[in-house]
């Protein structure tokens, strides 16, 4: 799809052209508004913002609050300016899996309105674009899956494994044992890789399934605990098969100096389930002695792209990246903060605690944006450890009152 062309606008799932630079909509009262190029009237007219940075933050949670949001000077000063085509598959994600949204680009692509509609769920198919992995859809997918009206069944297609984002090997070990501590869990949940896609030409496809919850219930994660033992997989497609057991061998030659309980299983997709690419890589999870999660991995250098990298050190460095995070410790790992940070917010109207290693710069944005967006403030307590402890860095306890959000979408039976 080209944006650069002509304006659109997506309202139900239906494109049709709108003028540009100057939007109108009709609110819930049908009196016609119009936000100018220098509007700035936030009370009237949702939250206004410069840039392409936190691209999906701002949509998620204008989604989750229901407020309209108006997302300006998008690349303007580029050579290229305007949204990308990843960024504008993201938005048609969106509109598949809510009913009623509005959103509509001024013809350069520069300035995008969303209001959004009513998260509906269902059966979706979507064919993400290979400039990202699947993982950057499918982070925004887990964040709103909870809330929709009916149990989201999701098929994905594209790069499932890539060096920039977070894989779905790591979100499957990660992100959906963070969320059953939540309440999310059930029969319907899970994250099955069908067919494998490393970058940069993919062929990968996931399928998502997840139920639907009225509420969400707080949480108390302030013991992370121990380390008791470390799985993960090293996958591998149009390589030979003898590159995973390599990976296996190095990894563990760096990680049994600290424990002795390593299982690292090999996947090598063939065939029509191997993608278009040729690739490998490793995802490795610590899990502690209280049920906390923390992760790792890497990927191989996509075709074409740079230098290319051995498989044994490959398997050194992801090994070393685990003990960083490790050493960074907290409940929850750094990729999967945010996440945790949204379900708190909206909890219950009780008392959720969270011990986070240090925060990362998304993390920080997205506690900006849940100000404005639900107006939650966190009480942000930092955790020397003792000398004696020695349990690696500093610590952030996070804690903050639910704002009792509940999901109106779901069928009442």
């Amino acid at each position: 799809m080209t944006i650069s062309l002509f304006s659109i606008q997506w309202s139900s799932g239906v494109a049709v052209a709108s003028p540009p630079i100057n939007v109108s909509w009709t609110n819930t009262r049908g009196f016609p508004q119009t936000l100018g190029r220098n509007n700035n009237n936030m009370a009237s007219f949702g939250l206004i913002y410069d840039g392409c940075n936190f691209f999906r933050q701002r949509l998620i949670l204008s989604t989750l609050s229901g407020k309209q949001v108006k997302i300006k000077s998008i690349r303007s000063t580029d050579d290229e300016p305007g949204l990308r085509d990843f960024e504008a598959s993201f938005i048609r994600l969106l509109d598949k899996v809510t009913n009623g949204s509005k959103i509509e680009i001024n013809q350069t692509g520069t300035v995008l309105f969303y209001q959004p509609g009513l998260l509906y769920g269902g059966v979706v198919e979507h064919d993400c674009n290979t400039q990202r992995s699947i993982g950057y859809y499918l982070e925004a997918l887990l964040m709103l899956a909870p809330f929709m009206k009916m149990p989201l069944k999701a098929t994905l297609r594209g790069v499932t494994n890539d060096p920039t984002d977070p894989t779905v090997d790591l979100l499957k070990s990660t992100a959906l044992q963070l969320m059953k501590k939540f309440g999310i869990e059930g029969e319907g949940f899970d994250l099955k890789v069908v067919k494998r896609g490393m970058a940069p030409g993919g062929g990968g496809e996931v399928l998502f399934t997840c139920p639907v919850r009225r509420t969400i219930k707080p949480v108390q994660l302030t013991d992370p605990g121990k380390i008791k033992r470390i799985r993960g997989v090293a996958y591998s497609v149009r390589v030979s098969p003898q590159i995973g057991n390599r990976i296996v061998e190095s990894a563990r030659g760096v990680l049994n100096q600290f424990l002795p309980d390593i299982y690292i299983y090999t996947d090598h997709m063939k065939g029509a389930n191997s993608g278009k690419s040729p690739g490998f890589g490793l995802t490795l999870v610590a899990e502690t002695l209280t049920g906390c999660f923390l992760s790792a991995e890497m990927s191989s250098t996509p075709q074409g792209q740079g230098e290319p990298v051995l498989p044994e050190d490959l398997g050194r460095n992801c090994a070393k990246l685990l003990l960083e995070e490790i050493h960074r410790g907290g409940s929850v790992d750094s990729s999967n903060q945010s996440l945790a940070l949204l379900f708190m917010t909206l909890g219950q109207q009780d008392v959720s605690k969270v011990l986070l290693g240090p925060l990362s710069p998304y993390t920080i944005e997205f506690l900006r944006h849940m100000r404005d967006f639900f107006q939650v403030t966190f009480k942000i307590d930092v955790q020397k450890p003792s000398e004696d402890e020695r349990k690696g860095g500093d610590k952030v306890l996070m804690t903050c009152v639910g704002v009792g959000y509940s999901n109106i979408n779901k069928v009442v039976k």
